[in-house]
Parts: structure tokens; C-alpha cells; sequence
């Protein structure tokens, strides 16, 4: 395909999509009161155009989130217990009419696309500002808006959309459409309930984990699927429409959200590179005849799924609410999206033409939004959750946007999607918008869980995303060039001791008279350090670092890797500022000048992380071996967690069972995600600790013994220690990590002694 050149953008005027001019008499009643129902980042993004245009808020939360910005962003607030009462529909309606509220804004997620709900709503007088229930239920059952679209002219993939729901004949009908195939939920939406399944013999276990995860996410109903013929290079293209009661509907233009992990984006950018204009405008064309062919109305979002084969593209579903990347329509056109459902639900005509919008997306370039998540991209994008002990962030202005829901100090909790915040830049071209949208990138700092920022900082520099070769399956197609090793630099080590002793009093007394801090001139400190990055090309190498202070702000350092030569770095001038924990520190190396920030964190002094050059990296503090004898202390090597409470869903295994390495164990869910943990190695299963259902907590007691192994799915072969028999024994555990965090942990105890009798 050729580039996307907008100065050839053509379009022919059809009345009824771009004209905003008709003789129906308007009926107008002004949103005065609203209720938001929903949570976070978006709450808060209601909140802020209904608040600039006069609109009196009153938003709710649960008992996970009674103190969270949104809780607190209005002085009227209302509080719904448990952690599932966003979901509660007839409550939230009874509530609304108790307060005497006049209109009922779902946001995203939750009950945004549940039809019920919008027609209680209706029932009860409450403005629902969304699209009519019966459009929601057209395009909310996928099976029936497949029916529609084909017969609108609009293409749809290949596939089966019928009620045989028997496991041999989706089988069938699988095999009839030929493998690969995609199965997915009618109700589905986010990735839930979804998998794609390569050949015949995997399908019946594919389809039950993909069923299970759908009725969980979206209740009765969800487990009937859909078979599709899978694209294998396919891309993600959506379109923003946005519909009025007259019968004029409009495309705001498209988004390309092909960069996912777990069928989730994380990337969404407009416009969509490396589109022909003939391709781009027929997307536009189709997603309007969607939206028409439903008697749509509002915000919605008409997806397809796009050939990088063939070019041809095929309509997907569509979302019939406001979308997470609809900031990114906004910052290539210009507008308010949610003053425009304001507009729209209280009887207005659309802002806009589309000749006006398309000259606004002329004028305004390119956009990219990313989403800043609590998850570990460098173990399998495993969600986290846990306090934001330090959260420092790029500074706003009119071409970058940040749209969060957390502030430092508060705490994410696992009960909800870990989407800590979302960043929007905008360009005058996609190029300017990906370095603006790295060096933003830069300005985050994150600690007290894992985030992906790193890994979008890298997606960023990645030569394939630069110019544009994207597609649905481009995390793992460059897996290789996204988790490259990295190598530490010497001047990120002297900048950790140097921030550990300025955040520490001087003279102050420690076991056998040593003390922390700097003394007298003349006195040397050592501190020795081991890298936690799982992509250090020597993860887990211990680094000795000296510190000898020469004069005021005046030091020479010393830093010591095994098996190579010592690097010396003689009057270095720094000037440490320590503020509550964290340590800001200008250092005058040899030939460059480097700022960094130090932070310990507070619920675990040992752990030590550095921003430094735009870049993150966390440290252990290794205590010395005597003062781990003083206290007791042994570190356990080997061992990883899961870093997040979890619900038993499959055991896949029995006691008894023999099981080979990547053999799956268990399968667990957590912050709405399934996550499989496999066998790092041959084993026997020894005992089950826990059945499927469980959530309880059980002691982890017998981890004290010796020989033990904690294995997750994501680790590396080489953070296991050499056993050729395994028991294996599931728990979820007591343990706390740094965080806070309940921790699932899968653990392997060695059994030598049985292993030597069968070999005899």
C-alpha cells in the first residue's frame, strides 16, 4: 500500500452523512445533572467536560475505590460496596432516580454496551447518553450484527455465526472454513474469550478455555462462539462514527490499533499508516453504513479487521460506547467527543460536517496514544498492582495529553484492569508524533510496581513500527529486537551509591561500628548491588561500588564486576538533593554531566531504583554476608512469583501425574486476565494445595524448607536449578512482595532421594 497522503483526500457529498442542515424541527433539553458510572481515568475525563459545560456530577465508587481521584472529584459521590457494583445496573438506576438525577453517562467498560441497562434507563426516564438499546443489542450480538452488515454491502469475515453450539459441530464447521481459525464470544469485546487456534487437534481444549473466560467476563450467554477464518497477517483499522437524531452521521477518522499484546491494545495511532487514500475513504464510507444500518446514535466505533496480504478488509464489531483511543480522534480533529454526546443525547445536530472534519485532520497531523499499564512486559505482560510509591510524569501541554486516573500515592488494585494512565501526543506527522511520544515517554517515573513503560519506550525506537510495517501479531514477530539484552552502564551503579548515602544521616552507628552516610573527608563506603532487569545481559550479577569522599560534593568511585577490570571514575563533583525517599542527583563524571533520580522504596530498603538518561533500572542492595548471619537473613535464589492474587480456575493436573517442561500445571485469573502456569521442567505431581474455585489464602510455611523452587510460566530456563524429579505443589500464599501484593506462587521441591531410588 502507499503511503497516506492527505492533500489527496477527496470526498463526494452525500446529504445524509454530511450534511448537519434539515427541516426537522429540533427538540433540545440541556443535560443539567449527570451520573457517572464507571470508575478511574475515564470517570474523571466525564467529569471534566461535563464540568466546563455546566453540568452537575455525581460519580460513584466501591469499596476498592473510596479513595480514588474519581471518588473525590465531585463533591457528590456515592458509594456502592462491593467490588463488582459498577456492574449492579438496577441499583445504579434506582440510585439515580433517588438523587433526582436527570441523565446517566456509562463511560466505557462495565455496562457501556449492555442493552438492558440502556433500556432501563429509557424506561425510567434517565437520559442515557450512548446510542439506543435496540442499536446496542444489534451490534452487541455479534452473531446478528454479521447478519446486518452483510446485508447493508458491508464485508465480513469468513465464518460460522449460527446457534449449533455443540462442541463437534463448531468442530465441523471449523474444519469446513479451514484452520487457522479465531474463536470468539457473540458478547465479546477486550480479547476476552478469545483464541485462535492453529489446527484441528487443539481445537476442543481452545474453545473451552475460550469459553470459560467469556461466561466469566460477560456473564450467561458470553460462552456462545463464533468461528472465524483467521487472518494470519492482519491489522487492526477502526473507525470513529458519531451519529445524530436526524439522521446525519459522520467518521471522525480512523485509528490503527494493530500493536497488542493478549488481543489488547496498546499502542492506537490516527492515522493509520501506510493506507492508500482509495482503501482509507471506503473504510469511512463502510463504517457510516454500519452505524446507518442500525439507527445508530452517539459515539461508537465501527472495527475492521484489515489483509496485509491482500488489502482487503473485513468488518470486525462494533463497539457501541466510547472508546479507551477516542483522544486520539480528538487531538487529530479538534473536538470534544464527550461534549459532543452531550450535545447529541440533550437533541443536537452534529458539530460538524465531514468536509469540515476532513480539514481538520489535514491541519492537525498525526496522533498516538499509549497505555501506561501495571504489568511486567518482560514476563509475559503479567499484571501488577500495588501501591505508586513515586509517580512522576510528562508535562502536559496542547500537542501531548495525559488521561489518568491515579496519582502518586494511591494504590492499584487487582479487583480492576491495571491501566494506570494514557498518553496522547500529537504531530505534525507520524514521525515528529513517535519521537515526541518517546521522549514523553522519557519523562515518566514509576515505582512500587512494574509497568510497560519500558518496553513502549523501546517499541518506540523499534525500525519496523517507525515505518509503519504493523500488524496484530508485531510484538512477537519482533520479539527478539522489543526484549534485546541490555548492558548497565558503570555511571548507573556510582549514581545508586551515591544516592543510597545522600538519603542516609551521617555517623550514625551500625553493627560493628561502621557507619552509613558520609563522615569525615577521606572515608570510603562500599555498597554492593545486584541487577533485577530481567533483560541485563548479567541479571543477577553482583557489583561491588565504592565511594571515597574527597572534599564537599567531591568523590571517587570505584566499580568492581567479576572477572573484569575495575573502572575508576577520580573527582566526580556531585550535588545530591534527598527528599522523603528519593535522592535527585547532578553528577560531573569525566567528560559528561548526568542527572539522575535514586528512589529506595520504602516498604523494602534493598530495593534501589535509578531514572537516569531517560531509562529505568532496578537494583537489589545486597547486604553484606556477616550482617545476613547477624539478622538471620539467607536470600532464596532461584525463586520468582507471581506478583498478583488469583482464583483457581483448572487444575490441569493430578496427583501422581508425570508432567514434562512448559507442560501446563494450572490455570489462575487475575485483574480479569487468564494466565497459565506451566512446568519448568520433567516432574512428578506430588500434591495439590488448592481445587479449582479456591480463593482462600493457605500458609506457605513449608517453603522453609531447603530445596525449594518457585517456577512461573514466564521465567527463563536458566532461573531453575538443575533437577531431573520435581513434586510440585500449588499454592497461593501469605508471602507480601514489595507492594503489598498477595503472590500465587508454583512450587517445585526437589525430591533427590526418590529420583536416585528409581535410577537404582
Amino acid at each position: 500500500m502507499r503511503s497516506f497522503k492527505q492533500k489527496h483526500l477527496r470526498w463526494r457529498s452525500s446529504p445524509r452523512y454530511l450534511s448537519s442542515a434539515t427541516s426537522t424541527q429540533l427538540h433540545i433539553t440541556p443535560i443539567t445533572s449527570l451520573l457517572i458510572a464507571n470508575r478511574g481515568e475515564i470517570s474523571l475525563r466525564i467529569h471534566r467536560t461535563a464540568k466546563r459545560l455546566g453540568i452537575k456530577t455525581t460519580t460513584l465508587y466501591t469499596d476498592p475505590d473510596a479513595t480514588s481521584q474519581h471518588a473525590s472529584c465531585s463533591p457528590h459521590s456515592i458509594g456502592l460496596g462491593a467490588a463488582n457494583g459498577y456492574l449492579d445496573g438496577e441499583r445504579i438506576v434506582r440510585l439515580a432516580k433517588l438523587h433526582g438525577i436527570q441523565a446517566l453517562h456509562p463511560g466505557y467498560g462495565f455496562l457501556s454496551e449492555n442493552s438492558a441497562f440502556a433500556k432501563r434507563c429509557e424506561e425510567e426516564g434517565i437520559v442515557f447518553v450512548g446510542p439506543p438499546a435496540q442499536a446496542m443489542a444489534d451490534m452487541g450480538d455479534k452473531a446478528r450484527s454479521k447478519e446486518i452488515m452483510t446485508k447493508a454491502g458491508v464485508p465480513c469475515v469468513p465464518g460460522y455465526h449460527g446457534s449449533d453450539q455443540g462442541e463437534a459441530e463448531l468442530l465441523e464447521h471449523a474444519k469446513q472454513i479451514q484452520f487457522p481459525v479465531l474463536l470468539k464470544s457473540v458478547k465479546g469485546g477486550g480479547g476476552k474469550g478469545m483464541r485462535i487456534v492453529l489446527e484441528e487437534g487443539e481445537f476442543l481444549q481452545q474453545l473451552k478455555s475460550a469459553r470459560a473466560e467469556a461466561k466469566a467476563s460477560f456473564g450467561e450467554g458470553g460462552e456462545v462462539m463464533l468461528v472465524e477464518k483467521y487472518i494470519v497477517r492482519p491489522r487492526h483499522v477502526e473507525v470513529q462514527v458519531f451519529a445524530d437524531k436526524y439522521g446525519n452521521c459522520v467518521a471522525l477518522g480512523e485509528r490503527d490499533c494493530s500493536v497488542q499484546r493478549r488481543h489488547q491494545k496498546i499502542l492506537e495511532e490516527s492515522p493509520a499508516p501506510d493506507l492508500d487514500d482509495v482503501t482509507r475513504l471506503d473504510l469511512w464510507e463502510k463504517a457510516r453504513t454500519a452505524a446507518l444500518a442500525v439507527g445508530y446514535v452517539g459515539a461508537g466505533t465501527v472495527e475492521f479487521i484489515l489483509d496485509k496480504d491482500t488489502g482487503d478488509f473485513y468488518f470486525m464489531e462494533m463497539n457501541t460506547r466510547l472508546q479507551v483511543e477516542h483522544p486520539v480522534s480528538e487531538m487529530v480533529t479538534g473536538t470534544d467527543l464527550v461534549e459532543w454526546q452531550f450535545r447529541v443525547a440533550a437533541g443536537e445536530r452534529l458539530p460538524l460536517t465531514q468536509k469540515e472534519i476532513m480539514e481538520r485532520i489535514q491541519e492537525r497531523g498525526a496522533a498516538i496514544e499509549a497505555r501506561i499499564y501495571a504489568e511486567n512486559p518482560e514476563k509475559g505482560f503479567i499484571p501488577d498492582s500495588g501501591k505508586l510509591i513515586r509517580l512522576k510524569t510528562p508535562k502536559a501541554d496542547e500537542d501531548v495529553r495525559i488521561d489518568a486516573g491515579f496519582v502518586q500515592g494511591d494504590t492499584v488494585t487487582e479487583a480492576y484492569d491495571g491501566m494506570i494512565a494514557k498518553l496522547i501526543v500529537r504531530g505534525r506527522d507520524r514521525e515528529t508524533a513517535i519521537r515526541k511520544m518517546e521522549l514523553a515517554l522519557r519523562d515518566y517515573e514509576v515505582v512500587g510496581l512494574s509497568t510497560n513503560i519500558e518496553f513502549l519506550k523501546r517499541l518506540c525506537r523499534s525500525p519496523a513500527f517507525i515505518e509503519g510495517d504493523v500488524e496484530t501479531g508485531f510484538i512477537e514477530k519482533w520479539k527478539a529486537e522489543l526484549f534485546d539484552p541490555v548492558v548497565i552502564e558503570p555511571e548507573v551503579y556510582v549514581q545508586a551509591a551515591l544516592g543510597v548515602f545522600a538519603s542516609q544521616p551521617a555517623e550514625v552507628d551500625q553493627p560493628l561500628g561502621e557507619s552509613f552516610g558520609f563522615g569525615a573527608s577521606g572515608s570510603v563506603r562500599k555498597l554492593i548491588f545486584k541487577s533485577l532487569d530481567v533483560l541485563d545481559q548479567k541479571e543477577g550479577e553482583m557489583v561491588e561500588v565504592s565511594i571515597t569522599q574527597k572534599g564537599n560534593n567531591l568523590f571517587d568511585a570505584q566499580v568492581v564486576r567479576k572477572g573484569e577490570e575495575a573502572q575508576v571514575f577520580e573527582n566526580l563533583v556531585s550535588s545530591p538533593a534527598s527528599a522523603s525517599g528519593d535522592s535527585s542527583l547532578v553528577t560531573f563524571f569525566p567528560h559528561t554531566r548526568i542527572e539522575s533520580t535514586v528512589v529506595q522504596d520504602p516498604n523494602n530498603d534493598n530495593k534501589i531504583t535509578v531514572f537516569q538518561h531517560g531509562l529505568k533500572t532496578e537494583l537489589s542492595l545486597v547486604s553484606p554476608t556477616w550482617y545476613e548471619k547477624a539478622l538471620g537473613l539467607k536470600e532464596v535464589t532461584a525463586s520468582v512469583v507471581a506478583p498478583m492474587p488469583c482464583k483457581i480456575l483448572k487444575n490441569e493436573v493430578k496427583e501422581g501425574d508425570t508432567v514434562t517442561r512448559g507442560a501446563p500445571l494450572v490455570v489462575i485469573e487475575s485483574m480479569k486476565m487468564e494466565t497459565v502456569i506451566r512446568s519448568p521442567q520433567d516432574g512428578v505431581i506430588k500434591r495439590l494445595a488448592h481445587k479449582e474455585g479456591d480463593t482462600e489464602v493457605t500458609s506457605l510455611k513449608e517453603m522453609c524448607h531447603d530445596g525449594i523452587l518457585h517456577g512461573y510460566e514466564q521465567l527463563s530456563p536458566n532461573q531453575y536449578k538443575s533437577t531431573s524429579h520435581a513434586s510440585i505443589i500449588l499454592h497461593q500464599g501469605t508471602n507480601q512482595s514489595p507492594n503489598g501484593a498477595l503472590e500465587t506462587q508454583a512450587i517445585f521441591r526437589a525430591d533427590q532421594a526418590r529420583h536416585k531410588r528409581q535410577q537404582e
